[in-house]
Parts: C-alpha cells; structure tokens; sequence
C-alpha cells in the first residue's frame, strides 16, 4: 500500500505593497518555498542560504512585505530547488 504523500499548503502573501511579484510562501522548520505570480516555485532551505536568511525570509513573508526584493538582492540564484 502506498503512503500518501504530504501536502504543502501554501499561504497567499500579504503583498502590502500591492506591487510584489510572490504570489504565496510555506515555512518550514529550516525552508521557505516561494511560489511567484508567473507560478514558478523554488525552495530555499538553511544550506541553499545561511539559516539567518532564511529567518529573514520567513520574517518578511509573514509580514507580507519586501520578500521579492529580498530575494532578487540577497538569494536569487541560491534556491535549493526549482519545484515548478
């Protein structure tokens, strides 16, 4: 019998700014995978960035503003995986 396999639900980012081009984030324990409004997804986890960042990441997607700059400045090509 197979497992069923776990879902990530992920939750609509704030986008304070009304400008942000993420669309939706989930938080792990050690990761944060980022889905953006052309519907590319990416996982960055505490080895792709310094775990530092990744709590910044997380801080700032909770807030729902400034992740997109963040990530184009300090994480862009850093992403552990590219999901979709």
């Amino acid at each position: 019998m197979r497992k069923a396999k776990k879902v990530q639900l992920m939750i609509a980012y704030k986008n304070v700014s009304g400008d942000s081009k993420v669309a939706r984030y989930h938080a792990a324990k050690d990761a944060l995978t980022v889905r953006f409004t052309d519907h590319s997804v990416y996982l960055y986890t505490n080895q792709s960035v310094s775990p530092e960042e990744i709590a910044k990441m997380k801080s700032l997607a909770e807030a729902g503003k400034g992740l997109g700059t963040y990530i184009a400045a300090n994480a862009k090509d850093r992403w552990a995986r590219k999901v979709r």
